[in-house]
């Protein structure tokens, strides 16, 4: 009876303290004739889409519509929780001004092979904005009918009431000590109503933007008058990776030093990557990054957004001893496949080659990319290795939500890299 209460508590401990990876992903494209979908601070392609409340804060969405005609679409805002789940209140609630607008800038594409219509719009429009803190989705769609909707991106809304001070520090654990990163902090929030700041606090910590690896759920270790401190060792542990694969893109005529070949023709551009294979084994070697997101862009035009072309880009893996993974799955990696391992991103082990290939239909660009093993259980790993010296960014997200809330609003935004010299090639 005593073994069995002490596997209860024990089980019990586990459950409560393990950090919740899983949530929903703000970021999807839903119809198949959308490409190249870009959702950034205005003028940084780089730059999180977070809007300060009442601020003269821009941000601007990008896409491009492969079926070369003109469509009226529309977006609006959509309030969500924590966990990107909608909240249940009135668009009323929280947009202040219309509740859609229509999307009146587009252009046709010229120079380019590919014929597309490319649309853009610069928000918050002074008709529509956010009249509350928290994650937002914007909702792309067509005649004025959100069942229609054609993709969705994640807006952050936040109005400061909380302060954010992080470090990145080695994880005592000997397992991950030379391999993950860990995120300590502090939140300050003096001045807000916190009668239970573990239930009221929520905190996010994103590793290079990303949602599917995020961590939160976790309560803090420590709780001095109005900062909380989060400092467990088996928190916010991260794989530290390494710095991601490259690919440039940015002309199909001059070709990078990663494309092998080329196979164009008069109106279309078909490019071979030179093969790739697992860097797990390999000595860490900083160079500088995109942490796995990528930019359009061009050297044959002036404007890459509409005049840029497109190609088919064909990737190829090497595995050891050129056999396939047993019971795994491989897949392309990072912003180019919006970090979904979907039919798009999956690669297919050809047995008189002895590697796996796969192609992307891709823009004029500078790509991060990197590959993805996944098993039957969904247990995923990198074929990249992972240091602990491996430069990343991080972001802190920390919500409150008072009791009467029906929401969880965004009051503190906290960012920091894990290398602060960003020297030269260095090992």
């Amino acid at each position: 009876m005593v073994c069995q209460s002490r596997f209860i508590i024990i089980i019990f401990i586990f459950l409560f303290s393990y950090p919740a990876l899983a949530q929903l992903n703000p970021d999807q494209i839903i119809a198949g004739n959308i490409r190249t979908v870009r959702f950034h601070m205005y003028g940084s392609q780089d730059a999180m889409p977070v809007y300060k409340l009442n601020s003269s804060d821009r941000f601007e969405l990008h896409f491009d519509d492969m079926d070369g005609n003109v469509k009226s679409y529309y977006y609006t805002y959509q309030l969500c929780d924590v966990n990107w789940k909608p909240v249940n209140l009135s668009a009323f609630d929280f947009i202040k001004g219309f509740t859609q607008q229509r999307i009146s800038s587009y252009r046709l594409s010229s120079i380019a092979f590919k014929k597309y219509t490319h649309y853009q719009i610069v928000l918050p429009d002074p008709n529509a904005l956010p009249s509350k803190s928290g994650n937002y989705l914007l909702k792309i769609f067509l005649d004025g009918d959100t069942s229609k909707t054609v993709l969705t991106r994640g807006l952050l809304v936040v109005d400061p009431k909380a302060t954010v001070s992080a470090q990145i520090v080695q994880p005592f654990t000997p397992q991950f000590f030379r391999t993950h990163q860990r995120v300590r902090f502090n939140v300050n929030i003096e001045g807000l109503n916190t009668f239970n700041a573990n239930r009221q606090v929520k905190v996010r910590v994103l590793q290079n933007q990303r949602w599917d690896n995020a961590i939160g759920s976790v309560s803090p270790t420590f709780i001095r008058g109005g900062t909380l401190e989060y400092n467990n060792e088996n928190s916010f542990v991260f794989e530290g990776g390494k710095e991601w694969r490259w690919l440039d893109l940015r002309s199909y005529r001059l070709l990078s030093d990663r494309i092998e070949s080329a196979a164009n023709t008069s109106n279309s551009f078909n490019l071979f990557v030179k093969k790739d294979m697992d860097r797990s084994t390999q000595k860490y070697v900083y160079y500088q990054d995109q942490n796995g997101l990528y930019q359009v862009l061009s050297y044959e035009n002036i404007n890459p957004y509409w005049q840029a072309d497109y190609a088919t880009v064909n990737f190829s893996f090497v595995p050891p001893n050129n056999l396939p993974y047993s019971g795994k799955d491989l897949y392309l990696f990072g912003q180019l496949t919006d970090y979904k391992l979907n039919d798009q991103s999956k690669m297919t082990f050809n047995a008189t080659t002895g590697q796996y290939e796969g192609s992307l239909f891709l823009k004029q660009g500078y790509y991060d990319y990197a590959y993805m093993l996944t098993d039957h259980l969904n247990q995923n790993v990198l074929l990249e290795g992972n240091n602990w010296e491996t430069e990343n960014n991080y972001t802190i997200l920390v919500y409150y939500k008072d009791f009467s809330d029906q929401y969880d609003r965004l009051i503190g935004i906290g960012r920091i890299s894990s290398r602060t010299d960003r020297p030269g090639f260095s090992f």
